[in-house]
């Protein structure tokens, strides 16, 4: 199933993007593997849910419900909720208990569901009340700064807050441009050299993982979903 999605940016410093899409019929997707983590609310038939999608480490297929309607945020790395971290969301995803057809709860308050247009101002509430924080250490980290801890307290620490590895994310990106240079008609020697694998083998066993094709059938295919 083939998605059109509408995304834009957000105002806020710890929100990648902000994005929409619908669904025609029912379906699966592959669902990419993703470093970083996101609220999407769904609406269908009268009823909406909002679900925490923590990072995925490795493709899978994933059902599409008929005739809904989505919209996601997607948070930066180092992003996190003190409540639900990332350690307790990787491959999996919490949908949040309803406290009215219009509310849902989180840490203990009944919050009105956010919309494509509001979003910006719904997590502008979840960082005054620090349910919504960014990890300075992460994204140092992440920036390759030098730190004043032990190289096991960051990892720890990265760990928590994002729910993956340094590694397993630094694999990630990679496996994520390869797959957009092989979209764009790069040939897969090419490809290993530019994102810097082995050798075509190693490419190979990194896409299949990561984005659940081979090269080979990336470069037959239309983009994937993410």
């Amino acid at each position: 199933m083939k998605f059109e999605f509408e995304a834009r940016p957000s105002d806020s410093p710890l929100v990648e993007a902000i994005w929409r899409t619908q669904s025609a019929g029912s379906g699966q997707f592959t669902s990419l593997a993703e470093a970083r983590w996101e609220m999407v609310v769904t609406r269908q038939r009268g009823q909406v849910r909002l679900t925490l999608r923590g990072p995925e480490t490795k493709a899978a297929l994933a059902p599409v419900p008929e005739e809904a309607e989505f919209f996601g945020v997607i948070f930066k790395l180092g992003t996190f909720m003190p409540p639900l971290p990332g350690q307790q969301l990787a491959d999996t995803e919490i949908n949040l208990p309803a406290a009215s057809p219009s509310a849902f709860w989180l840490h203990g308050a009944a919050w009105e569901f956010p919309t494509f247009d509001n979003a910006d101002v719904f997590i502008q509430r979840l960082t005054r009340t620090e349910l919504l924080q960014r990890d300075e250490v992460v994204e140092a980290a992440l920036r390759e700064q030098r730190l004043a801890l032990s190289a096991r307290s960051v990892q720890r620490r990265f760990l928590y807050v994002t729910g993956l590895t340094h590694t397993t994310i630094r694999q990630i990106a990679r496996a994520r441009q390869a797959l957009t240079l092989l979209q764009q008609g790069v040939p897969i020697l090419d490809t290993v050299e530019q994102a810097g694998y082995f050798d075509q083998p190693h490419l190979t066993r990194a896409l299949k993982h990561f984005m659940g094709q081979t090269p080979a059938q990336i470069g037959r295919s239309e983009p994937l979903s993410f």
